[in-house]
C-alpha cells in the first residue's frame, strides 16, 4: 500500500475524524538549567532520550499519570507541576498516540534507575536531539522557554514525515 493510499485510511493526524488508539504524558523536570531525561530502556523508543511518561490509566488524569510514571521510572515525585502542550503521533503502522506534555519546577524523593529508564540531568542547552525522536527538537526548545504547544506528527517507524506545530 503506498504512503498516500495508507494516509486516507488512517486519517490525518491533524483531521477532526482522527481518534488515538492510546492516550500517554510525558512529565519533564527543569531546574537549575538541567532537564531531567531518561535513556528508555523498553517499549515504544527503547533505546532513545525522552522524559520520564507513559499511559494514562482508566480512572486517572493525565497529570495524576505524568506523575505517577515519573515515580514509577525514576523513582521521584515531580512537583510545581503544569500543563506544557500536547502533541499527536499517526504511525504508518497503524498505532496512534496522544500525549499530554508536563513541565514541573521541582521534585521531591531520590532519583534512581528502574527497569524502565535510565535518568540523567542534562544542561537545557545541550540536548541530545540526535539520541531523541525527530519530533522533540520541534517542540522541546518551546518547552524550555515555557511557552505552551500543540503539535502535530506522522511517522514511518524512526522516520518523521511531516508535522506541524502552534501555540496553545
Amino acid at each position: 500500500m503506498s504512503l498516500t493510499a495508507n494516509k486516507k485510511a488512517l486519517g490525518r493526524v491533524d483531521g477532526p475524524e482522527w481518534k488515538p488508539q492510546e492516550r500517554g504524558t510525558l512529565c519533564f523536570v527543569i531546574a537549575g538549567g538541567k532537564i531531567l531525561l531518561i535513556e528508555k530502556k523498553r517499549g515504544l523508543g527503547s533505546g532513545k532520550v525522552n522524559g520520564p511518561g507513559g499511559r494514562i490509566e482508566q480512572g486517572e488524569t493525565a497529570e495524576q499519570a505524568a506523575i505517577r510514571e515519573t515515580q514509577e521510572e525514576v523513582g521521584i515525585t515531580p512537583t510545581g507541576i503544569e500543563w506544557a502542550g500536547e502533541l499527536s503521533f499517526q504511525f504508518r503502522d497503524g498505532y496512534s498516540l496522544h500525549c499530554s506534555v508536563y513541565r514541573a519546577a521541582g521534585w521531591e524523593g531520590k532519583l534512581i534507575e528502574t527497569e524502565e529508564a535510565k535518568p540523567f540531568w542534562q544542561g537545557t542547552e545541550e540536548i541530545p536531539y540526535d539520541r531523541m525522536w525527530a519530533d522533540d527538537e520541534h517542540w522541546m526548545p518551546r518547552l524550555l522557554a515555557g511557552e505552551k504547544f500543540r503539535g502535530w506528527f506522522e511517522f514511518d517507524g524512526d522516520r518523521m514525515e511531516w508535522s506541524r506545530m502552534e501555540k496553545a
